[in-house]
């Protein structure tokens, strides 16, 4: 990866679980952070587990870390924007009527999917990353070198970078968070009302259901904000799992046990298919890519590596001493490095990859 070359200083907004976990993160590498939570006693309690080293928003901040509740976001980047000189970036798990409130190029909106049960700053782990996607929504205005500062200090974390349109992120997002969320407490909502009827019924919850309920422990006082500000995918999905149960339904009601077979299987292979996360890849190539000074090329270059499936193992900028191009570059897995570049050369780029050896 690429050697950071930028002031080692960052702020968080917001101390709770995400925000702690980013201070731990950064000090672990030796970064000066500042921190600050609209609840006082939050930020001395960081202050006190390490997970900051002094309360305050630091104007020399390289980069702002915003990690509020949803309904606070677009009010703190403000905030930071105005505030700080660096780059502003937010982990907020709503993106569209974020990016579409904030159009200043200092501002990258991201998404890390990762979390815990535990609740608050205690809760925080300098790990919490590692191995988990952070979602990144670059759009026409942002700033090439703020995206590559951003990215690159979500990459020290061990997290692996994946840039989208908001609104893709968006209705996404409402698939594999929010309403699987909204499904764990459903579920749980049902096994505590025939828990009255039955003692032992939770005492007997085991295994699957454990598993599929278990983000269900997490902080519930989020959801209203995030449902509010993510509502119409989230209605849209909820109506096509309905629509999938009711499916199902007529399946198990009617005996037809070789559809329901079928149902199952495709089920469990899709299942078998989710793509694992490779640390290090063995087979890696080096895809080169040629571009003018304009807004909307980082946007446009990043969020083409998403739809086409191929990861983007590190990014990196190299600007023309001369003129008003530079040159994008990007690490990506050996066998999506040709598919990448058929894609940028029908879009009128002309990259180039090497593989390495």
């Amino acid at each position: 990866m690429a050697e950071l070359t930028l002031p080692q200083r960052a702020s968080i907004i917001g101390t709770g679980l995400i925000g702690g976990s980013i201070g731990r993160a950064l000090r672990g590498q030796g970064w000066w952070v500042t921190g600050t939570d609209a609840d006082p006693a939050s930020a001395e309690r960081a202050l006190a587990l390490g997970a900051i080293d002094a309360i305050g928003l630091d104007p020399a901040a390289a980069i702002t870390f915003v990690a509020t509740p949803v309904r606070a976001i677009v009010g703190e980047v403000r905030r930071a924007l105005a505030e700080t000189s660096g780059v502003v970036t937010d982990v907020g798990s709503v993106k569209g009527s974020l990016v579409g409130e904030i159009d200043d190029p200092r501002f990258v909106g991201g998404h890390p999917m990762a979390g815990s049960e535990q609740l608050g700053v205690e809760g925080s782990s300098a790990d919490m990353f590692r191995g988990a996607v952070w979602v990144l929504t670059p759009v026409a205005h942002t700033d090439a070198d703020q995206y590559a500062t951003v990215d690159a200090v979500v990459r020290s974390f061990g997290a692996e970078v994946v840039a989208l349109p908001p609104d893709r992120h968006d209705a996404l997002v409402a698939v594999v968070s929010h309403v699987p969320h909204l499904t764990a407490a459903a579920l749980m909502s049902i096994a505590d009302e025939r828990a009255d009827e039955h003692a032992a019924l939770l005492r007997l919850a085991a295994g699957g259901f454990r598993d599929m309920t278990r983000i269900a422990a997490g902080a519930p006082t989020i959801w209203p904000d995030i449902c509010a500000e993510n509502k119409t995918a989230i209605v849209d999905m909820i109506d096509q799992l309905t629509a999938e149960l009711g499916r199902l339904r007529d399946l198990v009601a009617t005996g037809d046990r070789p559809a329901l077979l079928s149902t199952l299987e495709r089920a469990q292979e899709a299942r078998r298919n989710l793509p694992s996360r490779v640390a290090q890849p063995s087979a890696m190539a080096e895809v080169r890519v040629p571009v003018p000074d304009r807004g909307g090329v980082i946007a446009e270059v990043a969020t083409l590596a998403a739809e086409l499936g191929v990861n983007i193992a590190d990014f990196e900028i190299a600007h023309s001493s001369e003129g008003d191009r530079g040159v994008l570059i990007l690490l990506v897995d050996k066998d999506t490095a040709e598919p990448f570049r058929a894609g940028l050369a029908s879009r009128g780029y002309r990259p180039t990859v090497s593989y390495l050896r």
